[in-house]
């Protein structure tokens, strides 16, 4: 591997694919239960916090690390190391790409090693622990420990914290990639010989420095090796396309004597993509892969030692550079943005540090993150861990410049406790639609560290909770929760909050929402129940992200970058308000990821003044930023008329002939079925056709406020709409007219 994670206890491997499917399904129901068992502080297999220690820093980039006895071993590209905290140029000590820390406290050791070279910039990219910790081998490029004469490898005392002078071998080009047993280091890199005989990026030389006849010859640089915990194979990464002349891209597993090929994989990896890491556990092996360009495999892939088949994969695009297995799970670091393919997150701003387990790729609930950086940049490059004073230590060195959100260069650390981080305070939003009778809703938290929140509802001020319930979510996937009060009477008002508790830290409570309790079902609202929609944003919320909503369905909105809250007057007569878009940033999507519509109906009111025109409400696949799929959209143009819009071979699109940018309310509806598309302005037709009754395929987000047009017909000055939106709406029929018109009769009370 790059450097030695390597030698894991064997996991304690613990599947959890069924509990995590049913805490998602939990999770998107309306919370029932009386008094449901607490959260644990930490969702398992998870054992180790989000929360990062305290740790001193470099001034570059963190390439290795190997860890042993509450000792972590660090080396890259950098010159100094400074305090938790210290700003870069302050409080600096010299460390010239080499480093040793205390595992506990993440302050320095004793140990200092300097690691240069006579020309250009010295690095140490692979460090390795012999079995019995006594030696610590370097690999990179330097040509010089102390100012000791090496050759791009050197092996130190690690008693002394000194070079030996009896390891000296000369290696042609960088080191990349160490393993070692108690006989054997074996090496890769970028290097063609060895003490002056030809091994193309992979060798292997005795702990006393002799050449041996393992021959594992590959044509591209290698980029990690690791000896499997039997000790009679070494599975091998990097560019290569052929070892020993066999076609094996990326990974290939070697006899650990004579480094012959005993598994290889054509075609297994695609030839845009490396494996930059090798880790082990006791049964299996795990891979993590960059690519480069399109048709990239960037994710994980575990394999069983069994038969060094594959056990499962991962297609997270955001090149991995690090793995590391401890208690079952696998940790990473990479830059992944978009996990869609494996029904994860959708494409967005980039994740660092990921979890899964070791028998099933999902995604854990361990979210701790770091930037991209310095250098490439990437972010995380290394993973170490180690045991000291009863806890475990999980090291992470890379390019990054801040971690959890705080300044935090190239070195950063994780422990198995204690938890320190709260759950976000809950989003409220309360719904008085029917009578006798406050419905509390509220968009589940998010924990770095923990999937599984308990929720507590706290009514009119008590100090005791009138419902506890819980709920699964993650940061993409925050899902609304619902509990009834029926305890009420008409006329009355009550105040309700909602604390989070992941078992160990509870959030602050909710502000106190307000709701007077009606006497009569408001007319509007129950007829769009009525009539089946299965996605319905009244927008009543104060200042959130939250958009809840009012229908069974519980597909609540996510409300990007502070749109203006309660606006008044509404669209329709009663106690709800509207929201208003600024027609640049802000915009709402679902929570949930919905399969292709074949039939449907959206619905909204909208009022405007605008000239620039922008997307009302639309379909998309991406959430966090502008999609590359999107149709099944309407959108106002310039001059203030519509576009009902969807992909069928081509953009198909109906318009209106007349202009709703006049400043008053507009109930807009846009129906696609066997019938074909009909759009209804104020409840009566302006624009059809029979003709276009299929629209684009593809998994995808309710998008409200804006999204991208590009390629679509009469594309306005602006894609995202400035205006009130109110009384949101999406059917998984085609409404009818009647019904459409119903709708619009209703909106004065009725």
């Amino acid at each position: 591997m790059n450097g030695s994670t390597g030698r894991r206890r064997a996991g304690r491997g613990r599947v959890r694919a069924a509990s995590a499917a049913l805490c998602l399904l939990a999770g998107t129901l309306a919370a029932t239960a009386v008094g449901a068992s607490p959260a644990a502080a930490l969702t398992p297999p998870v054992s180790l916090t989000a929360d990062n220690l305290s740790t001193w820093q470099t001034n570059g980039i963190v390439w290795s690390m190997a860890a042993t006895d509450g000792v972590v071993y660090t080396g890259g590209t950098f010159s100094t190391v400074r305090p938790p905290g210290a700003a870069a140029g302050t409080s600096e000590q010299p460390a010239v790409n080499f480093a040793a820390f205390d595992a506990a406290t993440g302050a320095p050791t004793g140990c200092s090693l300097s690691f240069t070279l006579s020309s250009g910039t010295a690095t140490v990219r692979a460090l390795a622990l012999s079995p019995d910790n006594t030696t610590l081998y370097a690999g990179g490029q330097f040509g010089a420990v102390n100012g000791v004469g090496v050759s791009n490898i050197a092996a130190i005392d690690t008693a002394t914290c000194t070079p030996r002078q009896d390891f000296k071998v000369a290696v042609s080009a960088t080191v990349r990639a160490l393993s070692v047993t108690d006989d054997t280091v074996y090496l890769g890199g970028d290097f063609n010989t060895v003490a002056g005989q030809t091994r193309n990026k992979f060798a292997a030389v005795t702990t006393g420095a002799q050449l041996k006849p393992w021959t594992a010859n590959t044509d591209e640089v290698g980029r990690a090796v690791q000896v499997t915990p039997d000790g009679r194979h070494v599975l091998i990464g990097g560019d290569f396309f052929t070892v020993n002349g066999t076609t094996s891209h990326a990974l290939a597993v070697v006899d650990a004597t004579t480094g012959a090929i005993a598994k290889s994989y054509p075609g297994f990896i695609p030839n845009t993509s490396t494996v930059q890491d090798l880790t082990t556990d006791a049964t299996g092996f795990y891979t993590a892969n960059e690519g480069t360009g399109g048709g990239v495999f960037d994710g994980r892939i575990a394999l069983n030692l069994s038969n060094f088949e594959q056990r499962w994969r991962d297609t997270c695009l955001g090149a991995t550079q690090a793995v590391l297995v401890h208690d079952g799970v696998l940790y990473s670091g990479s830059h992944a943005h978009d996990c869609s393919s494996m029904g994860e997150f959708p494409d967005q701003p980039r994740k660092h540090l990921l979890a899964q387990s070791v028998n099933d790729p999902k995604l854990l609930p361990w979210f701790p993150d770091t930037n991209d950086g310095i250098g490439e940049p990437v972010g995380p490059r290394v993973m170490a861990q180690t045991e000291q004073g009863g806890h475990h230590y999980l090291w992470v060195g890379g390019e990054f410049t801040t971690v959890n959100g705080a300044a935090q260069q190239g070195l950063t650390r994780f422990a198995d406790g204690p938890d320190t981080g709260a759950p976000w305070v809950p989003n409220v939003s309360l719904s008085t639609v029917a009578a006798g009778k406050v419905e509390v809703n509220w968009q589940t938290s998010f924990d770095t560290d923990d999937g599984e929140l308990t929720y507590r509802i706290y009514k009119d001020g008590a100090s005791t909770p009138v419902h506890t319930t819980t709920g699964y979510s993650v940061f993409w996937d925050r899902p609304q929760l619902r509990w009834t009060d029926t305890d009420v009477a008409p006329g009355e008002t009550h105040t309700y909050r909602i604390s989070a508790s992941d078992g160990t830290n509870t959030s602050a409570k909710s502000p106190a929402q307000t709701a007077t309790v009606a006497s009569a079902a408001e007319s509007y609202p129950t007829r769009v129940l009525a009539d089946g929609a299965s996605l319905y944003w009244r927008y009543d919320e104060g200042t959130s992200t939250f958009a809840a909503d009012t229908g069974t369905g519980l597909d609540n909105g996510f409300l990007r970058n502070a749109p203006s809250y309660r606006q008044t007057p509404a669209a329709v007569s009663g106690p709800s308000t509207a929201i208003g878009f600024n027609g640049t940033t802000q915009y709402a999507y679902s929570n949930r990821r919905h399969a292709q519509p074949t039939k449907f109906s959206v619905e909204t009111w909208i009022k405007t003044t605008t000239t620039k025109g922008g997307k009302i409400i639309g379909f998309g696949n991406l959430t966090m930023q502008n999609s590359n799929q999107y149709d099944k959209h309407v959108y106002m143009l310039n001059d203030g008329r519509l576009i009902f819009g969807v992909y069928s071979g081509g953009t198909r699109t109906i318009t209106t002939s007349g202009a709703y940018n006049d400043g008053a309310w507009h109930h807009v509806v846009a129906t696609q079925g066997s019938s074909g598309m009909a759009l209804y302005v104020d409840g009566q037709l302006r624009a059809s056709n029979v003709l276009y009754t299929a629209n684009e395929n593809y998994n995808g987000y309710w998008r409200v406020g804006g999204d991208n047009l590009s390629s679509w017909p009469n594309r306005p000055t602006s894609d995202f709409f400035a205006g009130q939106i109110d009384e949101t709406a999406v059917y998984p029929t085609a409404l009818s007219s009647s019904t459409i018109s119903a709708h619009y009769a209703l909106r004065t009370g009725g």
